[in-house]
């Protein structure tokens, strides 16, 4: 593209404060796949069939939708959307081939593609595990990770908490690996659930008489 050059193009978002004007020329070159996504409503359920795992997120190929002129599918899973739970990598998910059903978060006009949601049509274990669990509780876990500050706990199907390194025992330690390894069985309270952020915190300090 040259200064000067003549385009055709679809205005796809107009910032007034701003003056400025979002323009796509994708969409003027491919009308049916522009048309299709302008038409979908966010929390929809598309089906599809997964057609390429990727490092950065998964491809769907869409029953009801057209074809896309550069990747595998229109449909698009980022990782985070993929699962409530931890996981390594995509493929622990899903597989190619693979029928899914997704909710449609939006239309991503940089790319022209349908942003999907797996996880959004399952349970969410965490709000589940939040209805009956209170701060105070006393749980036992697992030991899944271990970071530079601290270490998560599985303390129930598909959810996980952290563990700050102050919290991890009664006297200062320098890293996590000083009193807990990957695989260890320890008694844990929880301290906070955060449900919007869907963050549980956990110490081994408190109380003392309840230690592992």
């Amino acid at each position: 593209m040259e200064v000067g050059q003549r385009i055709t193009a679809e205005v796809i978002a107009v910032d007034p404060p701003a003056g400025r004007v979002r323009l796509s020329m994708a969409a003027t070159g491919n009308p049916e796949l522009w048309a299709f996504l302008k038409r979908l409503a966010p929390g929809q359920i598309l089906a599809g069939t997964v057609a390429s795992i990727e490092s950065f997120g998964v491809f769907v190929a869409l029953d009801d939708g057209p074809g896309h002129p550069v990747f595998p599918g229109v449909g698009f899973i980022t990782i985070p959307e993929l699962s409530w739970c931890h996981f390594e990598t995509a493929s622990d998910i899903v597989r190619v081939g693979e029928r899914v059903s997704c909710g449609f978060l939006h239309f991503d006009t940089t790319n022209g593609e349908a942003r999907l949601s797996l996880r959004a049509t399952r349970p969410d274990p965490f709000q589940d595990f939040a209805d009956g669990v209170a701060a105070g509780r006393t749980l036992r876990g697992r030991v899944t990770r271990l970071i530079p500050f601290g270490a998560f706990v599985q303390v129930a199907d598909g959810v996980e908490g952290l563990i700050h390194l102050k919290d991890l025992a009664r006297t200062p330690v320098r890293t996590p690996q000083e009193v807990v390894g990957v695989g260890d069985e320890v008694l844990v309270v929880v301290t906070d659930i955060d449900r919007g952020r869907r963050r549980l915190a956990l110490s081994r300090r408190e109380p003392p008489s309840r230690w592992s």
